[in-house]
């Protein structure tokens, strides 16, 4: 099995996160350019990708906005899946949310990716509310998860 390294995301990985967007979103994939408005709102947008020889098995990005930092996206390759990689992933944006201040970070997944949702829960995400018939087609809900970093108390003002 080939080491994975967790690394900031670059201009250069944009194909291969389209690629696997389409591959594992058909049917509400991040589009190319897309991608690229993600990446031009650095320092505010925060992406780590996670690579191993073979390339690129999953992503990760972050919105950080303060006291609270949002979770935009968590995949991981097919081939990848099962390898603890989707957890890594999401404990750095935890980590680098914590860095830059905040004190909670908040997600939302739809409520029939079980997968997503026993990931979230195994790292202390609680649900705050339901988004009924979020998701289109599909009348699927959106789950509003949040996770209080550790260590890390609300700021008043």
């Amino acid at each position: 099995m080939n080491a994975v390294a967790l690394r900031e995301a670059r201009w250069t990985d944009v194909p291969a996160l389209a690629d696997l967007e389409r591959e594992l979103f058909p049917h509400d994939a991040w589009s190319t350019p897309s991608w690229w408005n993600e990446l031009a709102g650095r320092p505010r947008r925060d992406y780590v990708v996670a690579e191993d020889a073979a390339g690129v098995l999953g992503y990760a990005g972050l919105d950080h906005g303060g006291d609270t930092a949002d979770v935009m996206t968590v995949a991981t390759a097919t081939r990848a899946r099962g390898r603890g990689l989707g957890a890594a992933l999401l404990t750095e944006l935890e980590r680098r949310a914590a860095e830059r201040g905040a004190s909670h970070v908040m997600l939302e997944v739809r409520a029939d990716n079980t997968a997503a949702r026993a990931l979230y829960e195994r790292a202390g995400y609680l649900l705050v509310t339901t988004r009924r018939r979020y998701y289109q087609p599909g009348d699927v809900d959106a789950l509003v998860l949040r996770k209080t970093l550790s260590g890390r108390e609300p700021r008043d003002g």
